[in-house]
């Protein structure tokens, strides 16, 4: 099979996490019961679609670190790599500089769609990925620089893959 000229980036926001609690660091703060169980559900459903990246990484925050956990359990990468430019307001970019093949990052807003609009080219906040939510944007690979060259394949929120999910 010929390889793919194309990049296909898949970005999952982290799932339903606990409130902020004064004194309590962010970084720590879990998915909740409800946030564990539609998570799942939703990586269990992308997976029933077909798609699969070739790598996962996510943010080192516990709750992107069990989103990510939950989605390579439902099968849609192999092993969660960590990388500290998905933390919160960090910015993403980077991963992509020789990025090939397919990528899932699991992360933090607004800093996902923040990328996105980069990527394709949009203004700031013309985008939402609601917690679960997903989207895949792909570029040709052999465009040095994707600013702006992206195409949005699918931007969906958790209750359309989920309609009978709490």
């Amino acid at each position: 099979m010929p390889a793919s000229t194309s990049v296909d980036l898949f970005l999952l926001r982290h799932g339903i996490a606990e409130q902020r609690c004064y004194g309590v660091d962010d970084s720590l703060r879990p998915l909740t019961e409800q946030g564990i169980l539609r998570t799942m559900e939703v990586a269990r459903r992308l997976r029933s679609l077909g798609f699969a990246a070739d790598r996962l990484l996510s943010s080192p925050y516990l709750r992107a670190a069990q989103t990510a956990e939950l989605a390579q359990q439902a099968g849609l990468a192999g092993r969660v790599e960590f990388e500290s430019c998905l933390l919160p307001g960090r910015d993403p970019w980077p991963l992509l500089e020789g990025l090939v093949g397919r990528c899932l990052l699991v992360g933090h807003e607004p800093d996902l769609t923040h990328l996105a609009a980069r990527l394709l080219g949009m203004p700031t906040g013309c985008l939402v990925l609601k917690k679960a939510g997903f989207a895949h944007l792909r570029w040709s690979q052999q465009k040095r620089c994707p600013a702006g060259r992206a195409t949005l394949q699918v931007l969906l929120r958790p209750s359309v893959l989920l309609p009978c999910s709490a």
